[in-house]
């Protein structure tokens, strides 16, 4: 877990504090993106390529999804908005993810300049 962890908090717009488990053999980690982050959405649209829709024939064994306590008890999503990744397959492991995410997410992951998009 302690790559993916390293990892995730190195990405803009993560706040570092992120939640993590196991249950029945498959880990979850639950991360918070400021949504007031210039780069937020686009981390948020980047992890959601990775993770969920890399490849239409061979999908990752996760999900990467938005998860909230209900919005009229609480507030809004600058502070209850949450994303978790959920292994989906017990032989899939947390470095494994990270290995994919390092491999795809923009280079450095840590230069805001490089999650740019060219014109």
């Amino acid at each position: 877990m302690t790559d993916l962890l390293t990892f995730l908090r190195r990405v803009p717009a993560i706040d570092p504090r992120i939640g993590h488990g196991e249950s029945e053999g498959l880990w979850w980690v639950k991360l918070v993106i400021d949504v007031r982050h210039p780069l937020a959405w686009r981390v948020v649209q980047e992890l959601a390529h990775v993770l969920n829709y890399l490849s239409i024939d061979e999908r990752l064994p996760l999900v990467f999804k938005p998860v909230s306590p209900p919005p009229y008890m609480n507030g809004g999503p600058e502070e209850f908005l949450s994303w978790v990744i959920e292994a989906q397959a017990a032989d899939f492991m947390p470095a494994t993810c990270a290995k994919w995410l390092e491999g795809r997410l923009p280079d450095p992951v840590d230069d805001p300049s490089a999650w740019e998009l060219e014109g």
